[in-house]
């Protein structure tokens, strides 16, 4: 059995600009089908609008709130709130107040860089 512990992951940026700490997945190990990993964005920012080919995604709010758009469609999410985001789906999120937005991110398949593109604006 692995456990880990979220404060002894190293955190690093992704292409679409969130700082992630991942817990389990392709990066670090310890899952071979999925990825499981903490979010963060600073108060007033957004990640890059973007897509994942075969990823699909499962966010969910820890604290703070933001706005998430989803191929044109938007909603505001805050702490205990959860969305899906299907694989080829165009989404961006963004800090909607003064507080980092923190969630947690769970893909299956495992995320990786080479499965995410950017796309234009909605």
């Amino acid at each position: 059995m692995q456990t880990r512990t979220l404060d002894s992951q190293p955190a690093f940026t992704t292409k679409d600009g969130s700082t992630i700490r991942e817990l389990f997945g392709s990066a670090v190990g310890g899952s071979s089908a999925q990825s499981l990993a903490e979010a963060r964005l600073a108060p007033g920012s957004a990640t890059e609008r973007h897509l994942h080919a075969l990823s699909e995604e499962i966010y969910f709010v820890l604290e703070g709130e933001g706005v998430i758009e989803i191929d044109g469609e938007e909603a505001t999410l805050k702490a205990g709130d959860a969305v899906v985001i299907p694989p080829g789906a165009a989404h961006t999120i963004a800090t909607s107040g003064l507080q980092e937005l923190r969630f947690l991110c769970c893909c299956v398949p495992p995320y990786t860089h080479n499965d995410t593109r950017f796309a234009p604006r909605a």
